[in-house]
């Protein structure tokens, strides 16, 4: 689908799967159909669709590894979080572990771009604390550099 992707590529792949699996958990509609809706939305732009192909199947395949890494971090129950907080914490969770050709400091700086734009209020400071210690946790050699 894309040769080269970008950094706005990647970024605009990581909004749309935020609302594609943000939709998918309201709807449960499958994520096939639920990717053809948006990429027929999405079919004039650019963005790396190769990346939101993998986000959006990824992130749901993966629930039973990624929710257990990022939950002794909550402050509450993974139940009680809202929809948004809770999609870019699987996200992003997803993307530090699977993805480690990503900085862990690009994955957090896009989950608080995420957070700031469709998160509530003060959510991006929730998603930083928990995301750096899931950070610290799968990336330690990230850290000691």
């Amino acid at each position: 689908m894309n040769e080269k992707p970008s950094f706005l590529g990647r970024k605009k792949a990581r909004r749309y799967a935020l609302q594609a699996l943000y939709g998918w958990m309201l709807s449960e509609n499958s994520l096939v159909d639920i990717e053809e809706h948006v990429l027929s939305e999405h079919a004039a732009e650019e963005f790396d669709k190769d990346y939101f192909h993998l986000l959006l199947h990824g992130v749901p395949e993966k629930l039973q590894v990624l929710e257990p890494i990022m939950s002794p971090y909550l402050s509450r129950k993974l139940e009680e979080l809202g929809l948004i907080e809770l999609t870019i914490l699987r996200i992003s969770v997803y993307e530090l572990r699977e993805r480690l050709d990503i900085p862990y400091r690009v994955v957090i700086n896009e989950a608080l771009e995420l957070a700031k734009t469709f998160g509530a209020p003060d959510s991006h400071k929730f998603v930083n604390g928990v995301l750096d210690k899931v950070a610290r946790q799968l990336r330690t050699a990230e850290f000691l550099k």
